[in-house]
C-alpha cells in the first residue's frame, strides 16, 4: 500500500510540474508585428450546422485579414446548412460552397470533407476551421506570422470555449484540464518525437505546398482523432508542428448541454489515450481516488500539500484557458464524476461498436 501511496503522490507532483511549466512558458498565440497579404484558403467542413455556420461566416467576412478564399464543404447535411451557405456565398464572391458527394468506404466523414476541400483550395496556407467557431481580428495574420517565423508545416490552436450552462461547465473544461495537466505544450514544437503530439481540429493551419505533397487528411482517413494523428504524421516526416492556445483570437461553443457534451467528448477521450482501456482507466482512477487515499493514510502536512497542489493546478489551468476560476473550483468534484462517466461511456461504446456522431457510425466509418 505504501508504494501505491507514494506513486499517487509522485503522479500528483508530476502533473503539477507540467501545469506549472505550461503556465510559465505561456504557450499562446501572440500578436504579429508584421502585416501579411498572401492568400489564405479557409476550409470549413460542415454537417448539420444550421445553428452555427452563419455566425462563423459573418465573422470571417468582418475579419481584418481580407486576402482569403472561403470554401465550405456541405457533408450531406439533412438540415438547412446548405441553403444558408448558398445564400451567404451569393453576397461575397470570396465564399464558395461545395459538397454532398457520397462518403467512400473506409473514410471518416470529416476527414473526407477536409480532403475534398484541400483539393479545391488555392491559397499559400490552408486553414481548416470547424463550423461552430467565431474568429476575431488578428487571428489569421498572427497565425501566418507564427507559421513564417517558426517555419511550420502545421499550426494548431485550442480555442477559448464558450460555456453558458452548468452542464457545459461540468464537461468542456476537461479538455483543457487533460491537455495542460499532462503535456508541456512547448515540447510539441521542440521535440522531434512523434508521440509528443497535441492538436485541435478546431484550428489547423497548414503550409499549402507541404500539405499538397502529403495530403495529410487522406493519410489518416479512418482516424477518429485526426488532428493528433496528423500532428504525429507531420513530425514523422521531419516537418515542424506547433500547438498553442488561441489567446482569445478564436472562440467556440462546442456543445449546448450536458448530454450533448458528454456524447461528443466520449468519442474522443479514449482515442486521446491511444485507444488504451488500461491507460485511460488507470489515469482516471489516480486522478479521482488518489487524494482520498492520501487523506486516509498520510499526515496532515502531506494532505495539506496535496490539496494546495490540486488547488493551484486548477487555478493555473483556468487562467491559461480563459475560464472562470470560481466555477471550475466549485465544480471540481462534478467534473471528476463526469470524467469517470466519460471513461465508462467511451470504453463501452468502443467495445460494443456503438459510437455514433452526427448520424454516422464512427466505428464502422
Amino acid at each position: 500500500m505504501i508504494y501505491l501511496l507514494y506513486t499517487i503522490f509522485l503522479f500528483l507532483i508530476l502533473r503539477f510540474t507540467v501545469t506549472l511549466f505550461n503556465f510559465i512558458s505561456n504557450p499562446k498565440l501572440t500578436t504579429s508585428p508584421k502585416n501579411y497579404n498572401c492568400l489564405v484558403s479557409v476550409l470549413i467542413p460542415a454537417r448539420n450546422e444550421q445553428q452555427h455556420i452563419l455566425t462563423l461566416l459573418q465573422s470571417l467576412k468582418k475579419q481584418d485579414y481580407q486576402s482569403i478564399e472561403v470554401i465550405i464543404y456541405d457533408d450531406a447535411s439533412t438540415d438547412y446548412t446548405l441553403a444558408i451557405c448558398q445564400n451567404f456565398c451569393a453576397t461575397d464572391d470570396r465564399f464558395t460552397v461545395i459538397g454532398n458527394s457520397q462518403l467512400p468506404q473506409g473514410w471518416m466523414g470529416k476527414n473526407h470533407a477536409c480532403y475534398q476541400l484541400a483539393k479545391k483550395a488555392k491559397g499559400t496556407y490552408f486553414l481548416f476551421l470547424d463550423a461552430d467557431e467565431v474568429v476575431s481580428n488578428g487571428l489569421i495574420n498572427n497565425a501566418i506570422h507564427r507559421m513564417e517565423t517558426g517555419k511550420l508545416a502545421l499550426l494548431s490552436l485550442f480555442a477559448n470555449q464558450i460555456m453558458l450552462t452548468i452542464g457545459e461547465k461540468m464537461v468542456v473544461p476537461l479538455m483543457h484540464f487533460l491537455l495542460l495537466n499532462l503535456l508541456p505544450l512547448r515540447l510539441v514544437k521542440v521535440s522531434k518525437n512523434p508521440s509528443i503530439a497535441a492538436a485541435s481540429g478546431q484550428f489547423m493551419m497548414f503550409d499549402a505546398a507541404i500539405y499538397k505533397s502529403q495530403f495529410w487528411h487522406k493519410q489518416v482517413k479512418n482516424k477518429v482523432v485526426e488532428d493528433i494523428e496528423i500532428m504525429k504524421k507531420v513530425k514523422q516526416f521531419g516537418y515542424k508542428g506547433e500547438t498553442l492556445l488561441a489567446n482569445n483570437y478564436l472562440h467556440c461553443r462546442m456543445y449546448a448541454s450536458y448530454s450533448e457534451a458528454l456524447h461528443g467528448f466520449s468519442k474522443n477521450i479514449l482515442a486521446g489515450f491511444g485507444g488504451s482501456y488500461l491507460g485511460l482507466t488507470v489515469f482516471v482512477l489516480l486522478i479521482g481516488f488518489g487524494f482520498p487515499l492520501i487523506c486516509v493514510f498520510f499526515s496532515f502536512k502531506l494532505v495539506f500539500l496535496a490539496f494546495v497542489l490540486i488547488f493551484i493546478t486548477k487555478i493555473m489551468i483556468s487562467l491559461m484557458a480563459g475560464q472562470n476560476i470560481f466555477a471550475n473550483l466549485i465544480l471540481h468534484f462534478a467534473q471528476f464524476l463526469t470524467l469517470l462517466l466519460l471513461t465508462i461511456l467511451s470504453i463501452y461504446k468502443s467495445i460494443t461498436q456503438t459510437q455514433v456522431w452526427k448520424g454516422r457510425s464512427i466505428n464502422g466509418y
